[in-house]
């Protein structure tokens, strides 16, 4: 790496560090001004409340810490000389923009990939301390179908991945065939495991004699195949609060059954494509940007990329919004101007080269 590109990536994420912190506390410390006196008593959970608020808040401000600190940096090197210098000795505009593309670019890479552990369930967590004084609120009293069965659950426990008064009917042509009953079981791998099962199975009756119903007990028994307990916790609850992984899962999962899944194709696009639209906007506004401060008001300029930026977030965000209402298909609403930006990205920087 050249000693220009180790300067321009200093700067760049020195500045976006700094607007990046200045953004988290700026919506943290409305967030706290509105639930005030909605916050827990104790002193532990109120601190984890804020871990998981900050946690959430970079959805909104990581992204735009990306752009602002492009526009900070280059106006840095235009007000000081420094861009118009790198210029005349023969340094490319794409020599420049590389560094500070490929920084954006990487962040945005590793914030997807959060998304991918329990990093995407903050807002969540946050929700829950803030009603419940508790990180995970188990649901109660969940009645769900699975292909040809309908499962009850008394209580489940997401986190735990545990839960307890399970009741399975299974239907075979249109008629109950078997219920499996169980105090308690918990998900492993890719299934679940019941403890302690007592299974009823209806039998086929030909004379008065045959016997109605049979009855058996197990100790474990493996049953429902793929039916995570946040799939059930987010279709009982009416919400699609899910990590990438968990929301590949659901995808398949619902399906499968038949669902619609505008929902979670957004959860998906949101999480995987919509970051990207940062370090694409980035080599966009690189482009359109003076070298020179002598034939522009500095602040003024400033004023229009920044509101530029909010602009296109606030639309891009927008679509987001009525793609999960299905309003809009997600891959019109999603994928279609994420590519747009791209072919604008490429378009710009090919034609500098």
């Amino acid at each position: 790496m050249k000693i220009f590109q180790r300067y321009i990536i200093t700067n760049y994420i020195k500045n976006f560090f700094i607007i990046f912190l200045g953004l988290e506390l700026f919506y943290v410390g409305i967030d706290l001004l509105t639930n005030y006196k909605e916050l827990p008593d104790s002193a532990n959970l109120q601190i984890l409340y804020l871990s998981f608020k900050m946690m959430d808040a970079i959805n909104y401000t990581l992204p735009l810490s990306l752009v602002f600190s492009m526009i900070v940096t280059k106006f840095a090197m235009i007000k000081s000389n420094e861009l118009i210098t790198l210029y005349a000795v023969g340094i490319s505009k794409n020599s420049v923009l590389k560094p500070i593309f490929l920084s954006s670019f990487i962040i945005s890479i590793l914030y997807i990939g959060l998304n991918f552990t329990p990093f995407a369930y903050s807002y969540e967590y946050s929700r829950n301390l803030l009603k419940y004084s508790v990180i995970s609120n188990n649901s109660t009293n969940l009645f769900l179908k699975d292909e040809n069965n309908y499962i009850f659950f008394e209580e489940l426990d997401p986190l735990k991945k545990s839960a307890r008064g399970i009741e399975i009917f299974e239907i075979l042509n249109n008629d109950l065939a078997k219920i499996i009953s169980a105090k308690e079981g918990y998900f492993n791998e890719d299934r679940w495991v019941l403890k302690n099962v007592t299974i009823t199975s209806k039998q086929k009756i030909e004379t008065l004699t045959d016997q109605g119903l049979e009855v058996s007990y197990v100790d474990k028994y493996e049953t429902l195949k793929d039916f995570k307990p946040k799939i059930i916790e987010n279709v009982h609850q009416g919400k699609y609060t899910l990590s990438t992984i968990d929301a590949i899962d659901a995808l398949i999962f619902f399906n499968s059954q038949g669902i619609n899944t505008d929902r979670i194709k957004t959860i998906i696009y949101s999480q995987t494509f919509f970051p990207l639209f940062a370090p694409l906007l980035v080599v966009v506004l690189f482009y359109y940007l003076p070298i020179s401060s002598r034939f522009f008001d500095y602040a003024f300029l400033t004023f229009v990329f920044i509101l530029v930026t909010l602009l296109t977030w606030g639309f891009l965000f927008l679509l987001s919004r009525l793609s999960y209402s299905s309003v809009i298909v997600p891959e019109i609403a999603l994928l279609l101007p994420i590519l747009i930006l791209g072919t604008m990205s490429l378009r710009y920087y090919y034609s500098n080269s």
